[in-house]
């Protein structure tokens, strides 16, 4: 059994609002035109009030104004405080109940392999009894990708709003296991790098990356006991729900861990490097001071020969100078010798 989708879309300035109503029973299907841009807010809220038994909508916002937002909030009954949350964004991941709806706050992110960057946007989910309002903000939306898992799902559909709780979370929490990989891929690489032959410092690289692992963490971290906490209060009379959350906390748990493991790694790797320069700069001490001490010889012979007093043993003697010369020539040898088996030069 198909379930009904009925959309109505806009584009407003650089925000997005799509509105969705499933029918998880009948699995008819009932097309609503959009109405001009400028109406469309009226036209979800038309849409909201008119819900059928076994209906739930689904309100979905990217960017949206604070008029659309309001409008909204007014219709679903959303706490001032969750506006101003969603309206902004930037929330540290939590989960908060407001009366019959609950607020659920998350970081959506992708890793851009080319500068090695985490990109991290947000997205609010106010899920009741009926409706469920999402609001996303920044380069990743879940939204779309959740949308069409549940369109080839309807017996999650059956579930009701909290099916589109959980495949927002889902998509979500895929995207934290596909950028973990790929960290990890980029890690891989850059370790080869630091113990490879070549004395390059790759310590700003490793610097970078560990920030952006850190930017990651703080994503994932505080999410895991709000997703384990899932559902909650009213929702628990649908526990066909709580084995699919379950799954979703056990994925993210996971992706928590290989996200610490990651900061250690470059942990480890960054104590590496430090060490590989710091051996860079004593080998090259060494040398320098290797070759110093192989020229004070000749030096200070030619310093004494140098002082030009009158009454010098060897100044008068034929071979004065062939034994000055091979004398020097003599002891640099001997240093030279002695320094590269020792591993100095």
């Amino acid at each position: 059994m198909r379930p009904a989708m009925h959309e109505c879309g806009m584009a407003r300035h650089s925000g997005r609002m799509e509105c969705v109503i499933y029918d998880r029973d009948s699995g008819r299907s009932d097309h609503v035109e959009c109405e001009l841009p400028e109406d469309a807010c009226q036209s979800v809220l038309k849409r909201l009030r008119g819900l059928g038994e076994g209906e739930f909508a689904w309100v979905r916002l990217s960017d949206p104004s604070e008029t659309e937002l309001l409008q909204l909030a007014e219709e679903l009954g959303l706490h001032p405080l969750a506006v101003e949350d969603a309206l902004h964004g930037r929330q540290r991941p939590k989960r908060e109940r407001f009366g019959d709806v609950l607020a659920v706050a998350l970081k959506t992110l992708r890793y851009v392999e080319e500068g090695a960057a985490v990109e991290t946007g947000d997205i609010m989910i106010f899920v009741g009894t009926r409706s469920v309002l999402t609001v996303c903000h920044g380069p990743t939306d879940p939204c779309t990708e959740a949308a069409s898992r549940l369109n080839a799902d309807p017996d999650m559909l059956r579930l009701g709003p909290w099916a589109v709780v959980h495949a927002v979370l889902d998509v979500a929490v895929d995207a934290y296991s596909d950028a973990a990989r790929r960290v990890r891929a980029t890690l891989n690489r850059l370790e080869d790098e630091v113990f490879s032959t070549d004395r390059v410092d790759h310590t700003g690289r490793i610097y970078s990356l560990k920030r952006e692992v850190r930017e990651f963490r703080d994503a994932v971290q505080p999410l895991v006991p709000v997703v384990q906490g899932l559902p909650g209060g009213p929702e628990r009379h649908q526990p066909k729900i709580g084995p699919y959350i379950r799954d979703v906390a056990d994925h993210l748990h996971r992706t928590d861990i290989e996200v610490r493991t990651l900061d250690e790694l470059l942990d480890s790797v960054l104590g590496a490097q430090q060490a590989r320069v710091g051996t860079w700069q004593n080998d090259d001490m060494r040398r320098i001071s290797a070759w110093a001490a192989i020229f004070a010889v000749p030096t200070m012979v030619a310093g004494v020969y140098g002082m030009n007093f009158e009454h010098m043993p060897e100044l008068g003697w034929s071979y004065g100078y062939p034994l000055a010369v091979g004398l020097m020539t003599l002891a640099a040898g001997a240093l030279y010798r002695a320094f590269r088996r020792n591993g100095w030069l």
